[in-house]
């Protein structure tokens, strides 16, 4: 069996360069072959990766994107069905605690003070199950802080960071890696009036453990 990875894909080198060391980390962790793909913009596409797969191998797919949406819900399982051999999907990485406590860290290693008002800046999706993992992230990363956490996107569905960062606010990027979305995140924060905005989440250990629990709920590997 093989590990494989499905990140969005961006421009960036450093932003795509994210989800090959998360996939790394979390195969050696698994003790399986990883690979890393993309749905878009970067390669290998994980169209082209799953239809190469060996037939008389199953193949894990964890998607690294932080909710569900179309990707998930759409092009992943039509990419899928061109594979050549046997594959099983997996779920979105979010929402989780363990991405709110990478959250948690990232605002506090930006000088955001302990409970402030928090705005989290998703990318945004046009799926309402979307909307509903972004409210639960948003709990999520509330419990970690202990205070109260405002979702803003930058696309589709929801309100854009000018209609809910104010002054003084500190904003937490619900962005996995950097690129196109967290340059507009901190651009637009800041003009909003934030005090810091936190680093995106980024290959954080703690996510690298979390493909691997994603991995390991498709049944396909045992537990260490």
């Amino acid at each position: 069996m093989r590990l494989v990875t499905v990140a969005h894909g961006t421009r960036s080198r450093t932003g795509n360069e994210v989800a090959r060391t998360l996939t790394a980390r979390a195969g050696r962790l698994l003790g399986v072959e990883s690979v890393c793909s993309y749905v878009e913009l970067s390669e290998p596409l994980f169209e082209d990766v799953v239809a190469s797969s060996p037939p008389s191998e199953t193949t894990m797919v964890v998607p690294l994107l932080l909710s569900t949406g179309f990707h998930v819900r759409q092009d992943l399982p039509r990419m899928a069905r061109g594979a050549a051999g046997p594959v099983v999907l997996g779920r979105p990485l979010g929402p989780h605690h363990l991405l709110a406590e990478v959250q948690h860290a990232r605002l506090i290693a930006a000088g955001a003070a302990p409970g402030a008002r928090v705005v989290m800046v998703a990318a945004g999706s046009s799926d309402p199950l979307a909307t509903g993992d972004m409210t639960r992230a948003a709990e999520l990363l509330a419990r970690q802080w202990g205070a109260p956490v405002e979702v803003a996107t930058l696309s589709a569905l929801g309100r854009r960071p000018a209609e809910v960062v104010r002054p003084g606010d500190a904003v937490s990027p619900y962005l996995l890696s950097p690129g196109f979305f967290a340059d507009r995140a901190r651009l637009e924060s800041l003009d909003a009036g934030a005090v810091c905005v936190a680093d995106v989440i980024g290959p954080d250990p703690l996510v690298a453990d979390l493909v691997v629990r994603r991995a390991r709920a498709l049944g396909a590997v045992r537990s260490a």
